[in-house]
């Protein structure tokens, strides 16, 4: 199991796991100071209560595309019959009416009676999809033909491999055929080779358009990308009605910034800061960029006697990488690393907990826990491994939290979400759920937004059970209840919902003393959000509220997760070799709506004042107990008879 995944699934974190294995039901659970809520990495847990999107069902009863050739030659309008008027007459009483397609055979995009030709398999999905682009090129498509698109190219490497994928679009561009020299174009290119060469430039578009960034990441499919550009830019003195379409291609291809093999990068690259790391102010002040595989970083590495080193390495990189930076630091000898002694790389969270990791895996730093530091050592000293001196000894005392206001601490909150949730690239939660053949580079950045979500529900507790005078402890309360009240009303459902869980963590509601001077008026406002986080009827309530909201908005992450969950293990993607584009067009759906969340910026109104400076680095790196066994010695000693 991967150290992100114990996470995850740890009492009192309610995000979802990488699905492994087909999720059980959960029983519901109700809700109340004392209640432990359900886990939400969990499908519904009846038929009544449907997860997500009505997406198809396990044994094919979703749509397939399915082409079927014609059963006779097509025939003009105004060609007569072989038999005349009197035998086409004569069919047409004996022959009943022709019934409308089945709903399985009609266009799984927009429901219309438009039925293709045979099964097709993978390989034939694009050619498919291109003899259904119109004429007009990446504009006016018609038939549903716009949003069959974007299904196949946000789902794509569910079935096929981004590179065969664009080798495949290379394929279907017409080139073989070129006019002669002052002679006029052959006639394939008038009519049937121009409108393909429309449709596979539509598509490229369309697919540049999404991935952006990410084709950086992958120099096979950025080199097939290269040939088709190069291909397509040939034909710009050819055809004239392609000039828009080219333009805005070559922009494109810009912009990407697409590698090639024999390309230097660049000297000097920023390096960028990561979670958690030194804990600098300057790094956590700046605005939040998108991480990609080849970024570079700065991380420690924990010797056994809590001395480090500090590398600098790139974010995808593998522990052999790691421990090779970590020796050369150390002036370990070559024959040191091929002997028993040699170093292996440990990850150890702040229970105690330490895993080793081995030589192959990749993207290790995305995945630490909140509190979680990695150590190199050898095989003889790994049981005489401990946690850091600081994430076990605990320090009361007031912090940030109860000099500043709610109203700033919530909108330093919803700013910061809102920069994290913006870096996520929507394919994240396709590779995160279906883990497509990009791998675990390509997550980074929501896997940093769910350990930020986690981190917060620890921050709540940590916060309350730090304060040891019941008075302070009970005004505490009630401002992470406005926090929480405010979060929900800039339309930041998953702070909202951090707290709400963290307020609901066993440790803190078993708190009677501190919940009982907390004034009416809070008790009544809490309970409204639990009913609100209730995950009965798979979440009923949040889900009615977040289709009320319009955006910007920052929904609850794993919720969204859980949702493509359900769609993936609740359906096959291939059935006897046929794409099931039904499940394509509901995933497709789901990302949509992150879309949507994101098309419009967020205002806050946040000043620049030293105070407002400092709540914004607080708020930024939060310094949290992320143990639960502490949290709970914690609260017993603050009310030891307490139920």
């Amino acid at each position: 199991m991967k150290p992100l995944e114990k996470l995850l699934k740890k009492p009192g974190s309610h995000l979802p796991a990488r699905p492994s294995a087909a999720p059980g039901p959960a029983p519901g659970q109700g809700s109340g100071p004392g209640a432990r809520r359900q886990s939400l990495s969990r499908p519904p847990a009846s038929p009544e209560e449907p997860a997500g999107p009505a997406g198809p069902q396990p044994g094919g009863e979703g749509r397939w595309l399915e082409l079927r050739p014609p059963e006779a030659p097509l025939r003009s309008p105004e060609e007569p019959s072989p038999g005349g008027d009197r035998d086409r007459d004569r069919d047409r009483d004996r022959e009943p009416p022709s019934p409308e397609p089945p709903p399985a055979a009609r266009c799984c995009c927009c429901g219309c009676g438009c039925v293709p030709a045979a099964p097709a398999p993978p390989e034939r999905l694009l050619a498919a999809l291109l003899e259904r682009l119109p004429a007009g090129g990446a504009h006016g498509r018609g038939c549903g033909a716009e949003s069959l698109l974007d299904d196949i190219v946000l789902t794509h490497s569910l079935f096929l491999p981004t590179e065969r994928f664009l080798q495949q679009l290379h394929q279907q561009y017409p080139w073989g055929a070129r006019r002669a020299v002052g002679g006029p174009p052959p006639r394939w290119e008038e009519g049937a080779g121009l409108r393909r060469k429309r449709a596979v430039l539509a598509v490229l578009l369309h697919f540049l358009e999404t991935y952006k960034g990410l084709l950086q990441e992958e120099e096979s499919a950025g080199k097939v990308i290269k040939e088709l550009y190069l291909l397509i830019m040939k034909d710009t003195s050819l055809y004239q009605d392609l000039e828009d379409e080219i333009l805005k291609l070559h922009q494109l291809v810009e912009t990407v910034e697409l590698k090639v093999a024999d390309e230097t990068p660049p000297p000097n690259k920023q390096v960028k800061p990561l979670f958690r790391h030194f804990r600098r102010i300057d790094s956590c002040l700046q605005t939040r960029v998108a991480f990609r595989g080849s970024d570079e970083i700065f991380c420690r590495v924990y010797m056994p006697d809590h001395s480090y080193v500090t590398i600098r390495s790139r974010l995808s990189a593998s522990v052999q990488d790691i421990l090779t930076s970590v020796t050369e630091k150390l002036q370990y000898s070559e024959e040191q690393s091929t002997r028993e002694d040699a170093l292996i790389l440990v990850t150890m969270a702040s229970s105690g907990e330490k895993a080793v990791l081995q030589p192959s895996e990749e993207c290790v730093f995305t995945t630490l826990g909140i509190n979680s530091h990695l150590f190199a050592c050898t095989r003889d000293t790994f049981d005489s491994l401990v946690p850091l001196p600081e994430e076990i000894q605990v320090v009361p005392g007031d912090t940030e939290i109860h000099r500043a206001e709610p109203e700033e601490i919530a909108n330093h909150l919803t700013a910061f979400h809102w920069e994290l949730f913006r870096c996520i690239h929507e394919l994240e939660f396709v590779d995160y759920v279906f883990h497509g053949e990009r791998g675990r580079r390509e997550t980074a950045n929501l896997e940093l937004l769910l350990q930020r979500c986690s981190e917060v529900q620890h921050w709540v507790g940590t916060e309350l059970l730090l304060c040891e005078s019941l008075g302070k402890r009970a005004h505490l309360l009630k401002k992470l209840i406005k926090i929480a009240a405010i979060c929900k009303q800039n339309q930041d459902m998953l702070s909202f919902y951090a707290v709400v869980i963290g307020l609901n963590n066993a440790a803190i509601s078993r708190l009677r003393l501190t919940w009982e001077k907390l004034p009416g008026k809070f008790k009544n406002l809490f309970r409204k959000f639990e009913n609100l986080t209730d995950p009965c009827r798979n979440h009923k309530t949040y889900r009615e509220v977040l289709a009320k909201m319009k955006p910007p908005l920052i929904p609850f992450v794993p919720l969204i997760l859980k949702d493509l969950t359900f769609l993936h293990e609740g359906s096959k993607t291939l059935l006897d070799g046929l794409v099931n584009v039904e499940k394509l067009h509901c995933i497709a759906e789901k990302v949509r709506t992150i879309r949507k969340y994101r098309s419009r910026p967020l205002c806050l109104e946040l000043e620049a004042s030293p105070s407002q400076l400092q709540t914004k680095a607080y708020v930024r790196q939060l310094r949290v107990i992320d143990n639960q066994n502490l949290l709970f010695e914690l609260s017993y000693k603050l009310e030891p008879g307490s139920q």
